[in-house]
C-alpha cells in the first residue's frame, strides 16, 4: 500500500476521533475535533499531491479517496445534526444521498473495470462541503466561548443558514452533472 492510500485510510480514522470530540460537546472537545478535523482534510491534500507527484495514482486510491471524504464530512455532519448544532435533517439527507447515489454508481462503473474520476465540480462541491464544516466548527466554537455575542449569534442562527443552502445546491447540481456527463454508461444499468 502506498503512501496516499495510508493517508486514506488515516483520514477514516481520524473521522470517528473528531465524530467523539463532537459528540461530547464542550468548548475544548470542540477545539479538539476541530483540530482534528483541519488535519483529516489536509490528508485529503497530501494524498492526492503524492499521487500526483510520486505517480502513485491506482484504482483503489481513485475510489478510496472519495469515500473517506464522504465518511469525514457525513459523519461530522451527523454529529452536528445529533446535537442540533446549525443543520437541518434534510439538508443532511441531500447531502448523503447525492453522495451513496454517486459512490454507488462509481462502484457499479469499477465492477465493469471503469474508474470514474472526480471532476471539476465534484471537487468544488467537496471544498463547499469542508468550508461549511469548518464554518459551523468556528461559530459553534465561538458561540461556546461568548454566548451572549450578537454578530455570533447572527452568523450562527442566519449566515450559517445561507452557506448551508449554498452547499446543498452544489451538492445537487454536482450530482446532476456527474450523471449527465456519466449518462453513456448509467444507459447500461
Amino acid at each position: 500500500m502506498n503512501i496516499s492510500n495510508k493517508l486514506t485510510f488515516l483520514r477514516i480514522i481520524l473521522t470517528f476521533f473528531c465524530i467523539g470530540f463532537i459528540i461530547h460537546n464542550s468548548f475544548s472537545s470542540m477545539l479538539i475535533a476541530f483540530l482534528i478535523f483541519i488535519f483529516a482534510s489536509l490528508t485529503d491534500f497530501l494524498d492526492g499531491y503524492f499521487a500526483r507527484k510520486k505517480e502513485l495514482v491506482s484504482d483503489l486510491g481513485k475510489i478510496l479517496d472519495p469515500i473517506a471524504d464522504k465518511i469525514l464530512i457525513i459523519g461530522v455532519l451527523l454529529a452536528f445534526l445529533q446535537l442540533k448544532i446549525i443543520v437541518d435533517a434534510w439538508m443532511v439527507s441531500i447531502i448523503m444521498l447525492r453522495e451513496f447515489t454517486i459512490t454507488a454508481v462509481r462502484l457499479y462503473n469499477l465492477n465493469r473495470g471503469e474508474v470514474s474520476e472526480a471532476k471539476a465540480l465534484g471537487k468544488h462541491k467537496t471544498v463547499s462541503q469542508v468550508f461549511l464544516v469548518i464554518y459551523i466548527f468556528v461559530v459553534d466554537i465561538l458561540s461556546k466561548k461568548f454566548p451572549n455575542n450578537v454578530f455570533i449569534l447572527f452568523l450562527y442562527n442566519k449566515v450559517s443558514y445561507i452557506i448551508m443552502w449554498y452547499v446543498v445546491l452544489i451538492t445537487l447540481f454536482s450530482g446532476l452533472y456527474y450523471f449527465w456527463s456519466n449518462r453513456h454508461k448509467i444507459k447500461t444499468f
